[in-house]
């Protein structure tokens, strides 16, 4: 007798994720994180989750593998289904057989003592082949550049590299469905990039259904099928990616990095000039349109004599001559298990400078911003910071002059009130009574956190916490501040909060140290760029000089801004000069509008 499939049965072969009227709230919280939210993911897509910061974004990930309801306490409702399973009814440990989920901090889902002890984690838990595991293993590494890594240390990866471990884990276990929550938030230009395609390759080899959870845009925009963005908890738009990136108020009511390109076009669609279908959203089609409008609306003549060299010392402040912050020479630093992660390094940085270092994951970026406060010491060579030569002082001293944020504000948060956590290092350094109460309010106040006073750190979100991580070194008015990766995990709303105030304590005449790898704050902020590659300086100088070249920083994993890689594209127009800023372009075209005026 030959089966008739039903409508039902058809739905559920074709939706891969399915959500009915979900609402979850946390315990001891009254208002619901997730509001009778209903999505279906159909088999083989790609669907990217997106929002601001507590919009549920991470929730709604950890409903899908059970994490909710079955391991975290709260309130769930609704109905999760996935891969025709009941998410409420199925234990977690047979969901991870359809269902991998990478986790927003890698570090949380890292447990092998070595990269292929922690790869190998999940099929051994599966009972695979020992020749099938080391097979997967070795493919999924590659897949991820850790190449090579088998034996390395897990203790030893930089962030990135504990990125890229943990996105090897889930894949190793060749899941149906892939949920993924900002995997690519601590990884370089170049891993995000082949992430991605990793990505892209097995949802066309495999049919894979991918849900990511992401705030940056460039990479998605021609990969994904669907965005889906969520705010306060609810669903508030859901289509293409185009008609969202072109649409700039709703990105900005989002809090969504919009493209460059595209800020640049909805300019230009302001002005009349092209049609909302016309906005750009990549170079090619940005460097269409400036060519197509020059004739008719823009007057450039290049540079006017002396101009690009008065803007290269205006970015070059630390030519001048200045008391030096940091000097390092001849620095080797070299892990148990490794080759040497610092080779010789020479650098001077001067006090009052705005100084990016940027590079691939494993470059050494952290490893040498580690030695600047004596949480490292060299193995051999001389790091002096203020005056101070760091092997001959404890950090905690060193702690006094020089302010150290974390990659991750976890790793140094631990008190229970954020008040509490900005109290804690002043005590330490044997501040009393009133003057505790006074530079605590005044933090407070500098950094937007007065409203969360009394609350639990770890309540509030990461873009929060690493804001509490920074007030609790701002107390010690620190001289140098050197801050890891200060943008990770936050929305754009956060990440103009979190620029706004360090670009603030550098006007006020603070030396910044900033690890990053968004080339376009980078661009927008830094006045020098030291670019590490295998532990050596590849690179130093100001943003047009390291941005100019594309080809030689390939070889480092780090591809130019937006804005940059578009001069490239009109350099029969623009000549040598490399544009960092969109005013940059505007002026192509504001002598000749007012020529019409």
């Amino acid at each position: 007798m030959k089966t008739v499939k039903t409508v039902e049965t058809i739905k559920c072969i074709e939706n891969a994720i399915e959500l009915i009227n979900i609402s979850y709230c946390y315990p001891h919280v009254e208002e619901p994180c997730l509001k009778n939210v209903s999505l279906t993911v159909q088999k083989g897509k790609f669907m990217v989750l997106m929002g601001s910061t507590g919009a549920g974004k991470t929730t709604l990930s950890l409903c899908l593998n059970g994490l909710i309801p079955q391991l975290m306490e709260g309130k769930l409702t609704g109905q999760v289904s996935v891969a025709g399973k009941n998410v409420g009814k199925t234990a977690v440990q047979s969901l991870s057989k359809v269902l991998g989920l990478v986790l927003q901090d890698p570090e949380t889902q890292i447990i092998g003592r070595t990269v292929e002890e922690d790869t190998a984690f999940g099929p051994r838990n599966f009972l695979v082949p020992l020749d099938e595991i080391k097979q997967r293993v070795d493919q999924t590494l590659a897949k991820v550049r850790l190449k090579g890594y088998n034996h390395r240390l897990t203790e030893e990866l930089s962030g990135g590299e504990k990125q890229r471990l943990a996105i090897a884990g889930v894949l190793v276990m060749e899941p149906e469905i892939l949920i993924l929550d900002e995997p690519t938030s601590e990884l370089d230009p170049i891993g995000r990039s082949e992430i991605y395609q990793t990505l892209a390759d097995l949802r066309r080899k495999k049919d894979l259904t991918i849900l990511l959870v992401e705030h940056s845009s460039e990479e998605l925009i021609h990969k994904a099928d669907e965005v889906v963005v969520l705010n306060q908890g609810e669903v508030a738009w859901r289509g293409i990616p185009t008609e969202l990136f072109r649409n700039l108020p709703l990105l900005r009511k989002w809090g969504i990095k919009p493209l460059p390109v595209s800020q640049l076009g909805w300019d230009f669609y302001e002005k009349g000039w092209i049609s909302f279908a016309e906005i750009p959203l990549d170079i090619p089609s940005a460097a269409g349109v400036i060519r197509a409008l020059l004739p008719k609306y823009g007057h450039w003549q290049g540079p006017a004599a002396g101009q690009s060299k008065d803007r290269l010392l205006k970015q070059e402040p630390f030519l001048s001559e200045k008391t030096i912050s940091v000097q390092v020479s001849d620095l080797i630093h070299q892990y148990n298990s490794d080759q040497p992660a610092l080779r010789g390094i020479n650098l001077t940085i001067e006090a009052g400078e705005f100084v990016a270092l940027i590079g691939q994951n494993g470059a050494g970026k952290t490893t040498l911003a580690k030695h600047f406060n004596g949480l490292l010491k060299p193995t051999s060579g001389e790091v002096i910071v203020e005056g101070m030569n760091t092997s001959q002082y404890d950090t905690s001293d060193l702690a006094k002059t020089i302010g150290y944020v974390f990659q991750n504000p976890d790793h140094q948060i631990f008190s229970a009130t954020v008040e509490k956590e900005l109290e804690f290092g002043l005590k330490n350094a044997g501040f009393k009574g009133q003057a505790i109460k006074e530079r605590v309010e005044q933090v407070l106040q500098y950094t937007g956190l007065e409203k969360y006073r009394s609350v639990h750190p770890f309540s509030l979100g990461k873009g929060e916490r690493q804001m509490i991580a920074v007030a609790s070194i701002l107390v010690l008015k620190p001289k140098l501040l050197i801050i890891d990766e200060p943008t990770t995990g936050s929305d754009w709303t956060g990440v103009q909060t979190m620029m706004a105030l360090i670009h603030k304590l550098h006007a006020a005449g603070t030396t910044i140290i900033m690890i990053s790898h968004d080339m376009d704050l980078v661009a927008q902020y830094a006045k020098r760029i030291i670019v590490l590659k295998d532990g050596e300086v590849f690179r130093d100088g100001t943003p047009q000089d390291v941005f100019a070249n594309e080809q030689i920083l390939l070889d480092s994993a780090i591809v130019p801004p937006q804005l940059c890689r578009l001069s490239s594209q009109l350099k029969d127009i623009l000549g040598s000069e490399t544009f960092i800023q969109s005013s940059e372009f505007t002026a192509l075209f504001e002598s000749g509008e007012k020529s019409r005026c």
